[in-house]
């Protein structure tokens, strides 16, 4: 009984094949055939529709931010190794450790993502400082409730009592840039 072996298959596929069970030849049949090259699809290229896709949003954009009609802006900040949604005139709450002092006004430079009802600019990981500029003012810095942290050793019985530090800071001003870069 002599098996007759797709041409596609290469000599060394070929003579393990012949030693190998038929399930295992269906398999290296199937993995090695080019049957399956057929049914990839053609790419269309598209970039020049995308281009000028983002030219009109860009554009749109633009347009808003000259008239200032875009209506109320948000915007996703990092501070203090966590991100928030913030509005103006909101209050956020840093835990933690933060060099800044009572009354100091801030300039948040990681601004992920701003945003109105009609666009949403998003940074690839953050926005340029050019781009927008948020300022923010600390309203308070006091510390927290107390809390315990209770270990029991056997015989010894101890608490440990840590407290960490809170900012509040109230978000004042957002001011997004003259106009948008254009990807050209």
């Amino acid at each position: 009984m002599t098996m007759e072996f797709d041409p596609v298959v290469s000599p060394q596929l070929a003579s393990t094949a012949q030693l190998c069970p038929p399930s295992l030849h269906r398999w290296l049949h199937w993995s090695t055939s080019i049957e399956k090259l057929s049914h990839q699809e053609e790419v269309i290229d598209t970039t020049t529709e995308d281009k000028q896709i983002t030219k009109d949003v860009i554009a749109r954009v633009n347009a808003q931010l000259e008239q200032q009609t875009q209506g109320r802006l948000f915007a996703v900040i990092h501070a203090g190794g966590k991100q928030f949604k913030v509005t103006p005139e909101d209050i956020i709450i840093i835990e933690g450790y933060w060099p800044p002092l009572f009354g100091d006004i801030i300039t948040l430079d990681k601004v992920l993502l701003v945003g109105a009802s009609d666009f949403t600019l998003i940074g690839r990981p953050i926005l340029s400082p050019e781009l927008v500029c948020v300022t923010a003012t600390v309203i308070e810095k006091s510390l927290s409730h107390i809390k315990t942290h209770f270990r029991k050793k056997r015989r010894k019985q101890y608490m440990r009592i840590n407290c960490e530090w809170l900012r509040a800071l109230v978000w004042s001003t957002m001011s997004p840039g003259d106009y948008v870069w254009d990807t050209d």
